[in-house]
């Protein structure tokens, strides 16, 4: 116990906090992202949607450090794009924290578009048509009707999105490394301490992991609940 505590006092939380931010800023990228293409893929006709949808899910079932190779190729230093990025504005993203936010994005989308498309496809037309009788226009209809009806959907697809970009390594980890206090993660912290050999530190780390992730389960269940709860009384 001693051993323990004395982990605890001198862990380095730096990767709680650097998983918690690229997931708060994956998700808000991933949910406003998502929304838009959900929103476009749900009103395109069944060729396009077909190889939309295929195209957006795509990065659900590539293995994690597939991604990240392509990430990698896209965003190498001798990209025209990088090039102009560092030239003009001092940007660069392999090896630091964008390169995380990047990675954590493109893994955790899908989950924001999956959910935000089959919510809006359980949206009643109903209330779109009254909502166009009543004079407003289709940007006022879709963020004042269709969103709110689909709230539940897309919270829970916030929320999974969130969850996966907070505990990505794969994609993470080839294009922005893991370097102490900048983009080392929690799931890299774990798979480093593992090959030194620090299963106590490794246990640690793993016990906050399935915390949050309690969390999460908790949250999803609450939200779920309450939606039930509203659809039963009607």
């Amino acid at each position: 116990m001693d051993e323990i505590l004395k982990i605890l006092r001198e862990l380095d939380w730096s990767p709680l906090y650097i998983s918690l931010k690229t997931g708060v800023v994956a998700t808000i990228i991933s949910f406003f992202l998502g929304i838009f293409a959900a929103r476009k893929v749900v009103k395109a006709g069944p060729r396009v949607k077909a190889i939309a949808d295929g195209i957006l899910t795509l990065p659900m079932v590539l293995p994690p450090t597939v991604a990240g190779f392509l990430l990698l190729l896209l965003f190498s230093s001798r990209r025209p794009l990088v090039i102009f990025l560092l030239e003009n504005f001092d940007i660069k993203v392999v090896q630091t924290w964008l390169g995380c936010i990047i990675a954590a994005t493109v893994i955790a989308f899908p989950l924001m578009y999956r959910n935000a498309r089959a919510a809006f496809e359980l949206v009643d037309v109903n209330l779109i048509y009254a909502a166009r009788t009543l004079g407003m226009g289709e940007v006022e209809i879709f963020w004042k009707v269709a969103v709110p009806a689909a709230g539940p959907g897309i919270l829970s697809g916030t929320i999974l999105t969130f969850a996966r970009a907070m505990g990505e390594y794969g994609a993470t980890s080839m294009l922005a490394g893991n370097i102490p206090g900048k983009t080392g993660t929690i799931s890299q912290k774990i798979a480093m301490v593992i090959q030194d050999g620090d299963y106590l530190t490794a246990g640690i780390w793993v016990l906050i992991v399935m915390l949050i992730a309690f969390g999460i389960v908790f949250l999803m269940n609450l939200v779920s609940g309450k939606h039930m709860k509203q659809t039963k009384r009607w």
